[in-house]
């Protein structure tokens, strides 16, 4: 016969798990409960039989060899369901257990009594059980009953202590393990909080009104005086150390216990030797005990540098101010000159390509000047010389950034200013409807990187190589830093240019 379907019930189930008994070791105090099981009610054999899903496992047994049996042989499993207890005087003759093979066969058992192991839940997870290997038409006796019934009680009271000696073991162990880790992770901030060169101190905040007024040093690290210039002032007032500490101090670290939100700045402490600190500041520990915790590093000498280069950097603005403005007169009189020189030549092509030169050189020198004198980006120099040509909607420019030397910036400029006022005469440029693509990338990598510029001309005149070269063209064969690398083509859909050098040389020279 099947056994019956509480045997399945998974909160019964669920129950039977949490006492973690199964396949566990005997123990005296369920071996000494079958003992007097078996006297009291006089059966050569007692069980404590625990029933689970696939199978009925005995905790404890006497008279019987097996220590476990399947469902089909379990009576017990007939026992989850009772009230009380189960008594079958002939197994052979109920319709329960007349089929079971431990009646049928070997060890051919006859009698059964079993009084269900409740949980103080109320689920039955087993039985405490006496077997016969004879009928008893009578039972058992009132006596045998009482005693059966207290002394599956007994199993219950036993498994409860075994669970509730494993979960104090476990605690125990879950206690120790959180000390251990709690030891070690106070070994290693002491380890950190001795070795950083940073200072540290854990400090309580005083308030008066809701306003933070004063702080107390719970804690410091052995490089707190050192960064502070403050000795033996664990568990001193902040107030009574420097009475005129500044106000702001007071008021961050109110504000980190007060929001609880950590805060990283820099700060001046006039009271503490003028010095400056950068700080990061955090809420430590329970809010109630207004606790912040503050990792510092003094920046005095920072401070002090920054001061000084700003000066330097302010003097150099107004000498290059100067600079400027006097290489802009040079640049005006010898333009003045050069025009009262050449007046008399009727010829004003060549004198208006010289001005024109002349011209891109100042405005090179605009853009050096940006750079201290000594390096200008690729890309502003393209746009300075071109804007001052023609509009710089005309124009397509696309590049990385690249640093040019002071020497290769004149040089460039040049370039340029030849390519532009070609375009304009010849090119693309003397029309409305032309464009002209500016492009550079930098190729290769290391000693081998070479900076590549390309000027492709578009929807201009269809244009050919000159028949005479004057000074333009051998500017414009000079390349970028007067070296060459120039390939020129006269396509007719507009004129190509591609220039490449070296970028170690475009930059340092």
């Amino acid at each position: 016969m099947q056994p019956p379907a509480i045997t399945f019930d998974t909160q019964r189930l669920s129950a039977l798990d949490i006492y973690n008994v199964l396949d566990t070791p005997p123990e005296q105090g369920f071996d000494d409960i079958v003992l007097l099981a078996t006297q009291i009610c006089e059966t050569p054999v007692a069980l404590v039989s625990l029933v689970s899903s696939d199978r009925q496992w005995f905790k404890a047994r006497i008279g019987f060899e097996p220590c476990e049996t399947d469902l089909d042989s379990s009576v017990c499993a007939h026992a989850l369901g009772e009230p009380d207890l189960l008594v079958i005087p002939d197994l052979t003759k109920d319709e329960r257990t007349k089929s079971n093979p431990l009646v049928t066969g070997d060890p051919h058992i006859r009698f059964y009594a079993g009084a269900p192991l409740r949980t103080p839940g109320g689920e039955v997870i087993g039985s405490l059980c006496v077997i016969d290997g004879v009928p008893r038409p009578q039972g058992l006796t009132e006596v045998q009953a009482s005693g059966l019934r207290n002394l599956s009680r007994q199993v219950m009271s036993q498994l409860e202590l075994r669970r509730a000696l494993a979960e104090r073991d476990a605690a125990i162990d879950a206690q120790r393990a959180h000390q251990l880790r709690k030891d070690e992770s106070e070994q290693q901030y002491r380890v950190l909080f001795e070795a950083i060169e940073d200072g540290f101190c854990i400090i309580e905040i005083k308030f008066e009104g809701g306003r933070a007024t004063d702080y107390r040093f719970i804690e410091i690290n052995p490089a707190f005086a050192g960064q502070t210039g403050l000795v033996d002032v664990q568990g001193k007032w902040m107030r009574d150390i420097a009475p005129e500490h500044e106000e702001h101090w007071f008021e961050i670290y109110g504000n980190v216990v007060t929001t609880g939100e950590p805060v990283r700045f820099e700060h001046y402490a006039n009271e503490l030797g003028e010095r400056w600190y950068d700080v990061h500041a955090f809420r430590i520990g329970d809010p109630a005990f207004n606790r912040v915790a503050v990792l510092f590093n003094d920046k005095t000498d920072r401070k002090a540098t920054e001061a000084m280069q700003k000066v330097a950097e302010d003097a150099q603005e107004v000498l290059n101010q100067e600079l400027s403005h006097r290489m802009k007169n040079t640049f005006a009189m010898v333009q003045a000159i050069a025009t009262q020189t050449l007046r008399s030549i009727e010829d004003r092509k060549p004198v208006d390509a010289f001005t024109q030169r002349l011209h891109a050189l100042s405005t090179a020198h605009d853009v050096l000047l940006r750079g201290s004198w000594t390096a200008a980006d690729f890309g502003d120099v393209i746009r300075s010389v071109l804007s001052t040509l023609v509009d710089p909607d005309r124009f397509d420019i696309e590049g990385p950034s690249v640093r040019l030397g002071a020497r290769a910036t004149l040089s460039v400029s040049l370039l340029l200013h030849e390519l532009a006022t070609n375009a304009l005469k010849y090119g693309a440029l003397s029309g409305d409807a032309g464009l002209i693509a500016v492009t550079w990338e930098i190729a290769g990598s290391g000693d081998d990187a070479e900076l590549r510029l390309q000027w492709q001309e578009y929807d201009g005149p269809a244009v050919s190589e000159p028949e005479t070269k004057g000074f333009g063209s051998k500017l414009i064969k000079m390349g970028l830093v007067g070296t060459g690398g120039v390939e020129l083509r006269y396509r007719p859909t507009g004129f190509q240019g591609k220039f490449n050098a070296p970028l170690a040389q475009v930059q340092h020279s």
